[in-house]
């Protein structure tokens, strides 16, 4: 078996630590053939790809991605057409979270203004009973 220089890997622990993650997230994404790092024993030996990886799963969560999208995406990569279908595919799901998240802007938007009225039609017949008395 070949010699493994330790300097040219990550250790779970280093990992935690600079992406601010648990361990069980780690071995989830691991779990899900996310990432694959070397095994050694029952120590995960993570490789800077596994690193950039890791970067660009946890992007996609923060942007909303699913699990299954991720996968789509990195899977894009591997396979034809490549590098051009993997960023063509992630425009069109960055364009589709885009058109979510903007309709739950509006969402918002709508829900805020229908309570300013039921708020100022509230206070308005608090003061109208308040009048009476």
């Amino acid at each position: 078996m070949a010699e493994i220089n330790p300097n040219e890997f990550y250790s779970i622990t280093d990992l935690t630590r600079e992406f601010g993650v648990s361990t069980r997230t780690i071995r989830f994404y691991e779990d899900e053939g996310l990432i694959h790092p070397l095994r050694r024993g029952r120590t995960r030996l993570f490789r800077p790809t596994d690193r950039r990886l890791l970067s660009f799963i946890l992007r996609g969560k923060r942007l909303g991605f699913s699990i299954a999208e991720i996968r789509e995406i990195l899977g894009m990569y591997k396979e034809p057409p490549g590098e051009a279908g993997q960023l063509n595919l992630l425009m069109k799901r960055v364009q589709e979270k885009r058109e979510a998240l903007e309709q739950k802007r509006s969402d918002i938007v709508e829900t805020l203004a229908e309570l300013d009225q039921v708020e100022e039609a509230t206070l308005a017949r608090l003061a109208e009973l308040d009048v009476g008395r």
